[in-house]
C-alpha cells in the first residue's frame, strides 16, 4: 500500500491511523528501504507516534519528533528536519497527521515543500468510533480534512474493529462501508487492518484485499514500563 515515496496515515481520534503508520515504518525498514516516520500528530495528547520511539529505533526507523524536554512541543520545531527529509530522494517518508482537520492543517504549513513530491494521502476509517459512525460522517470527515490539507485523499485503510471483541460481521461492516466511502471519493481501499491475533481465519482472499496485521506498539503517554513486540514481519507490502 505504500507505492509513493511519502505516505501520509490521516484519520479521525480512535481511527487507529497512528498503529498503522508505526506498524508501515517498521515493515519497510525490515526490507531495508530507508524510512522515516514523521510525527505530526499535535491532536491527541495521550497517542502519538512518539511513544513507539524506542520500538522504532530498534527496528531501524529515523523517527522525526521532538525530543527530551521538547517531547511534547509543536510543529515549528520540527519544520527543518520535516522539509529536509521530504526533499531526499533517498528515503521513504510516513507522516502521521493529526486526527482531524485541524491536525491536517499542519500540512498547509509544508505545501510548498510536498507540491512537487510523489505522496499519498491515506484515510484510515474505524466505524465502530463516535466520530465516524457512518459513512455522511467519514464523507464529511474526508473532506475536512482534504481542505486543511489541501490534498486529496487517494487511498482508504478500512480498520473497524472493536479491539479483542472484534467479530468477523464488525470487520465486514466497517468493510462494507469503507467500500462506500472509498466509491464515492473515486480512490480504492488498499488494506483492511486487523490487529495481530484477531480473527486469524481472515487473509488477502477473504476480502480481496492486503491485511494489514497490526501489533500494538503505541502506548499512552501515561502508561508506564517497556513493552517489547515480537519480531518478524508485520505484512507484506504490495
Amino acid at each position: 500500500m505504500f507505492g509513493s515515496r511519502i505516505t501520509i496515515i490521516v484519520g479521525h481520534f480512535g481511527s487507529g491511523k497512528t498503529e498503522v503508520a508505526v506498524n508501515g515504518a517498521m515493515t519497510l525498514a525490515q526490507t531495508g528501504q530507508p524510512t522515516s516516520l514523521v510525527d505530526l500528530d499535535f491532536v491527541k495528547p495521550y497517542f502519538r507516534s512518539r511513544t513507539a520511539g524506542r520500538f522504532l529505533i530498534d527496528a531501524g526507523v529515523e523517527l522525526v519528533a521532538p525530543e527530551g524536554e521538547n517531547l511534547y512541543a509543536d510543529l515549528p520545531i520540527l519544520l527543518p528536519r520535516v522539509r529536509s527529509i521530504c526533499k531526499d530522494p533517498t528515503r521513504t517518508v510516513i507522516m502521521d497527521v493529526g486526527g482531524d482537520d485541524t491536525g491536517a492543517r499542519v500540512l498547509g504549513s509544508l505545501a510548498d515543500v510536498l507540491a512537487d513530491q510523489p505522496l499519498d494521502l491515506v484515510l484510515v476509517l474505524n466505524f465502530r468510533r463516535p466520530f465516524t459512525p457512518d459513512v455522511p460522517a467519514a464523507l464529511a470527515m474526508a473532506a475536512d480534512i482534504e481542505t486543511a490539507a489541501r490534498r486529496k485523499v487517494n487511498g482508504i485503510v478500512s480498520n473497524t474493529h472493536l479491539m479483542d471483541e472484534t467479530t468477523l460481521d464488525v470487520v465486514r461492516e466497517g468493510w462494507v462501508m469503507s467500500g462506500d466511502v472509498a466509491a464515492r471519493l473515486g480512490v480504492p481501499v488498499l488494506a483492511l487492518a486487523l490487529e495481530e491475533g484477531v480473527l486469524s481465519q481472515v487473509d488477502d482472499a477473504t476480502f480481496g484485499c492486503p491485511v494489514l496485521r497490526l501489533r500494538r506498539a503505541v502506548r499512552p503517554v501515561f502508561e508506564e514500563g517497556p513493552r517489547v513486540p515480537r519480531v518478524g514481519p508485520l505484512f507484506v507490502l504490495k
